[in-house]
Order: structure tokens, then sequence, then C-alpha cells
């Protein structure tokens, strides 16, 4: 018997083939129901169900094949198996009668309740964070990507080790009962610290190389763009759409994972550097938003965020608001941000701006406007870019005069390049031109200046 009410289990019918090479798993979900109130599943934002539709969607990304799920309802979890006994050995018979490879858990398990749960099915168990690192690490592609993924994992597995096996067992708890099993444990231990210690030793020469460069940037007057949103919003195809890239675009979760940058030129000829960044997704473990800092460093460093909104998304709004409590997080929740609601092109109709309430998406003091597109079919992204570049020049700009002698073509292509040429005329002398430019490219061309406009 088992203390609250469980949900069916449900299970997709398919045949198993003895050849297939995807891991095949079982999801298991706990919805809590608190006494005279509504069912939650944290965040309370989520309902059961569509917890375990994107956690279908993470295991397909990893290359599983997903057998069914269950979810059961309880006024609270139980402290040794998260799930109650009845529930435990449904799932134990079922993943048996179907030969599944691992039990996989919508949610973070204490270590003693993932060893209680190996013990009770009998086969591996994984929980949400576990597989979230599997994904990161078979998309890692860079020496940087590897480094900060392999941090993420021995932090997660560095409390979890004690019980992972006979041979790292203890033997006892008093004094002439410990044996070799607490003697690996802690040699096992030291090493995972060693480890870690080198890695970040690591990771901090990837941030202050990312800082060098980060500065050359900004020497020259070129501002930053980043893009950031749930995962799977479509950043990776906007991103190219924009820039002309061929950054790998693919419909699983986390298919894109280094941060890549491009050159973006905008309708007023200003020079910009558009970065795509990892996706967020709701309860990103803490261990990776730490370890993927020196990736991050670039929204909290940009001069403004492309917030990409899957419009399509019935979640979209609760979307939205986990990507702003990681930039919270970060630091750059007060960036200028411009909300991008992309794949407009599946909502039909031409009053797509009704369906997804704009009034909505607009809130917030951060906020600097709305634009529609879809990154697929090309819909709206003129407008896209003319809204940088009203949010860009809003940045603090000088009006000048320049004579630049014909001889000096190098610096007329940099202000054709990263200003804004309002005037010219050629004439015995040199080029006369009057720009609109940066304060730091002012100084660089003080020698050849006439003055302000």
């Amino acid at each position: 018997m088992t203390s609250g009410r469980t949900q069916g289990i449900r299970r997709a019918a398919r045949p198993r083939d003895e050849d297939a090479t995807p891991e095949r798993c079982i999801l298991a979900g706990l919805e809590i129901r608190r006494a005279g109130g509504p069912p939650t599943v944290p965040p309370r934002r989520f309902t059961a169900q569509e917890s375990i539709a994107e956690l279908a969607d993470l295991a397909a990304g990893a290359g599983a094949e997903v057998l069914g799920h269950c979810v059961q309802v309880r006024e609270s979890p139980v402290p040794a198996t998260l799930l109650g006994a009845g529930k435990v050995g449904e799932l134990q018979a079922w993943a048996a009668e179907e030969g599944c490879d691992f039990v996989l858990f919508d949610c973070d398990l204490a270590p003693s309740q993932h060893r209680n749960l190996e013990r009770e099915l009998e086969r591996p168990v994984l929980d949400r964070t576990q597989l979230i690192l599997d994904i990161f690490a078979r998309h890692a592609r860079t020496r940087e990507g590897k480094l900060q993924v392999e941090l993420a994992q021995l932090d997660y597995l560095l409390p979890r080790l004690a019980g992972r096996g006979a041979s790292m067992s203890r033997l006892g708890g008093g004094i002439g009962t410990r044996g070799p099993g607490e003697t690996q444990l802690e040699r096992d231990r030291r090493k995972i610290r060693k480890r870690m210690v080198k890695l970040r030793s690591d990771l901090e020469r990837v941030r202050s190389t990312r800082r060098q460069q980060r500065s050359k940037r900004t020497s020259v007057p070129v501002q930053t763009v980043a893009l950031c949103g749930y995962t799977n919003a479509g950043k990776s195809t906007l991103f190219n759409a924009l820039t002309r890239a061929s950054v790998m675009a693919d419909s699983r979760m986390f298919a894109t994972l280094d941060p890549t940058l491009r050159k973006l030129r905008l309708p007023s000829n200003r020079l910009a550097v558009l970065s795509d960044t990892v996706g967020f997704i709701r309860n990103l473990p803490p261990a990776l938003i730490q370890a993927f800092r020196a990736t991050l460093e670039e929204l909290t460093e940009a001069a403004m965020v492309l917030h990409v909104v899957d419009a399509s998304a019935a979640g979209r709004a609760t979307y939205r608001e986990e990507v702003d409590r990681v930039l919270a997080e970060l630091g750059a929740r007060d960036k200028p941000q411009l909300l991008v609601l992309n794949k407009c092109d599946l909502l039909g109709g031409e009053d797509w701006e009704r369906q997804v309430d704009l009034e909505l998406f607009g809130s917030g003091n951060s906020v600097a406007g709305c634009v529609g597109v879809s990154a697929r079919t090309g819909q709206g992204l003129d407008s896209l870019l003319e809204a940088i570049d009203e949010i860009l020049g809003k940045g603090p700009a000088v009006h000048r005069r320049y004579r630049l002698p014909y001889e000096d073509g190098r610096s007329l292509a940099v202000l054709y390049e990263r200003a804004r040429v309002m005037r010219r005329h050629d004439g015995e002398a040199g080029v006369d031109v009057s720009v609109e430019l940066s304060p730091s490219l002012a100084r660089q061309l003080d020698q050849y200046s006439l003055g302000e406009i």
C-alpha cells in the first residue's frame, strides 16, 4: 500500500528490437499535492505532464529510447526513496519485464535516495542533473567546454562516492572496524578534489584569456549583442540567419554548447558582434552555472541581450521567467533586453501579437522592446536588425567632421566599417566626412578632426 494516490503508468507500445543501439529507459516523477491545494511540481510553474514531456525530450537528446513514464501523486516525498514503496515495487516489476537499461527520475535525488533506489530497482538510476551533464558531455567540442563539463560532473559525483560498489563501501563505524573500503573511498575523494583544483585553475586561465580577448574587442568600438533563451528556442537558427554563419542548429535540447562569435552588420552600417550562448532550462544545475561562468560571462559583458522565446510553445511565459531567473543569478538581468519571439510562422494568422500576449512579454523595466520573427523563413529579421540598431544607437555617440588624406585609406575604411557616415565630400586636400561614432574611435582620429558637427 502506498500513502498517496498514484497516476497510472503510461507505456509506449513499442516492441523491443534486440539489435537496437539506444539505451532504453523509464521516466519517473513525483507530483506534490498539498492537502486542500492544487498539485505542484517543483518549480510550481510546471505541471507534472509538462515536466515529464521535457524530460523525455532531454532523454531523446541523450540518445535514449523512452519506454514510458509514471508519476506518483503524494502529499510529501518519501525521504528514503522519493516515491512510495508500492510505486517503487511497481517500477521494479515493469523495468524487469521490459528489460530497460535504467530508470530516469524527473528531479534531483539525494545520494541516499540514489543508492536506495538502485538497490530496490535492481538497475542503474539517473536523475535530471546526471542526464543534463551527460548531454553536455556529448556536445562539448572545445577544450573549454570539455573542462567545464568535467568540473561539473566531478562536483556532482563527489558527495555521491560513498556506497558506490563494494570496493568503496564502509566496513564499520567504530575503532578497528575501518578497512580498505574506507581507504579507497578517501583516496578517490582526494583524487577528485585534486582534479577539481586543476580544472578550476585551467578554467581560470580560460577566463583570463577571454578577458584579454574581450579587452581587445572593447578597445575597438564594436558592441556585443548576446543571444540567450530557453533551450530549443531557435537561437542557433536565428544566429545563422542574422550572420550567415553555419553553426549547428538542431531541434535536440542543448545541441549547441560552445559559444560562438560572429560579425553582425546593422542597417546604419554600424558593426556589432553577435554571441551565441548555451541554452537555459528550468532548474539548471548550480554546478553547471558555476562551471560555465567563463562562457556565460559573454552575457554579463554584452551591450544588450537578445532574449529568444519560442512563440509557438505553450509554456513560453514560464520559459521566459526561467531565463530571467538565470540572468539575475549571473548579474545580467538589468542589461537592455530585446525580446525576440521566434517561430511566429507556426502560429498561423496575421494577428500573432494577440496570440502571444505582447503585454505579458513586454513587462519588466529592462525590456527595451519586442519583435516577432521566424528564423527559418526570414520573417521579421529586418525589423529585428532595426530594433537592435536603435537600442545600440542610444549608447554614447559623438558627431565629428574629419578631413582624411587620400593616402590614409585605412582610416576611411575604418569609419565606413565602425561608424555611421552621414556626409562625404572628396576635395583637393582630402576626403571630408561627417560621421556619428563612439568616443573611443573619435579619439583615435583626433589628428584629422575638424571639430564637432
